[in-house]
């Protein structure tokens, strides 16, 4: 095993996929030459040439129309779009095109496609450039969601992705891109739709997204050692599967549940899993399901004001201290 941040991991998925099959290819902007605009793509232009690795022009259009071409002749495209915001700018392709077509085709047409781009906030990028959308994409039948929280299920992940009959987007998240640990050699898969348990408690289960994941761990820990609460902590990875074994098991084992989710609150990935659990699993619970969300304003640029709104360490120990000492009043 080897030391990667979640960037390097990237590019190592990329790397394995491209070496193994040579239907593998790689574009959008700034991929090839700049080695991607947040370094995840650095070394493959050389490796594998311009023929597989190349810089597109800036209209996410073409790029999501080229991916959904290259598919359907035979190819396995991995199409980068920036950011995740910019997913707006060709949401046709995805909602209409890319999601439907297997179904409309009577299965005569795969899509094995791959859609990376680059979620959430932490980079003061700002309104535009901060969003975390993959509950956008959880709402389109066809389309597989994938987002991972640490550089080994980087790689396994991506490789799984790719190697999919099914369109997948794939949410690398900016925040976490520094971020390392050991990461396998060679083949590492990691199957979509299995949710990982990261963090085993007795008292409460907080499930949890990408870079919501460190932060739950941390206040888990915080829980524990100052307040004598032990939580399970689930990372779902992947939204589409959505792993509900998993999550009704830990749920119904506790019967305390707590989301933490940086999507906007209003229709955000963890009304559906609280949905699921209170139908399926409503007997167990020992208290309402808590969400603890960004609200539902745009990312603020200011350092301040984007920490503020943002789910932090502190903020997910108050809401789940809050709301566990209501319970026990009440």
């Amino acid at each position: 095993m080897a030391q990667l941040t979640y960037r390097e991991a990237v590019a190592a998925a990329l790397e394995y996929e491209m070496a193994r099959d040579e239907r593998v290819v790689l574009f959008g902007e700034d991929t090839a030459a700049a080695g991607g605009v947040f370094k995840t793509t650095e070394g493959l232009l050389a490796k594998f040439g311009p023929r597989r690795v190349v810089d597109m022009p800036i209209s996410e259009l073409a790029i999501l129309g080229s991916a959904m071409g290259m598919a359907m002749t035979g190819l396995r495209p991995v199409a980068e779009i920036m950011f995740s915001d910019f997913l707006a700018c060709c949401w046709d392709y995805i909602a209409n095109e890319i999601s439907k077509t297997r179904y409309m085709s009577d299965g005569q047409i795969a899509l094995p496609l791959v859609i990376r781009t680059l979620n959430g906030a932490g980079a003061r990028f700002g309104a535009q450039h901060s969003q975390s959308v993959e509950n956008w994409a959880m709402a389109v039948p066809g389309i597989k969601v994938v987002a991972p929280s640490n550089a080994a299920d980087v790689k396994g992940l991506l490789i799984a992705a790719i190697r999919d009959p099914d369109p997948v987007i794939f949410f690398e998240h900016k925040n976490l891109l520094s971020s390392k640990c050991e990461v396998p050699d060679g083949e590492h898969f990691v199957p979509l739709g299995k949710a990982a348990v990261v963090r085993e408690g007795s008292d409460i289960t907080v499930i949890a997204l990408a870079a919501m994941v460190p932060k739950a761990l941390k206040a888990a820990e915080t829980l524990a050692a100052e307040h004598g609460v032990s939580a399970t902590v689930i990372d779902l990875r992947t939204l589409v599967p959505l792993d509900t074994q998993t999550l009704l098991r830990e749920s119904a084992r506790t019967g305390r549940i707590f989301t933490v989710e940086e999507n906007p609150r209003l229709c955000g990935w963890g009304a559906e899993i609280a949905s699921i659990i209170q139908e399926e699993a409503f007997s167990a619970l020992k208290q309402p399901i808590v969400r603890i969300t960004t609200p539902h304003v745009p990312v603020p640029a200011s350092d301040q004001l984007e920490d503020a709104v943002v789910p932090s360490v502190a903020r997910i120990v108050t809401e789940i201290r809050r709301a566990m000492e209501a319970h026990r009043a009440g």
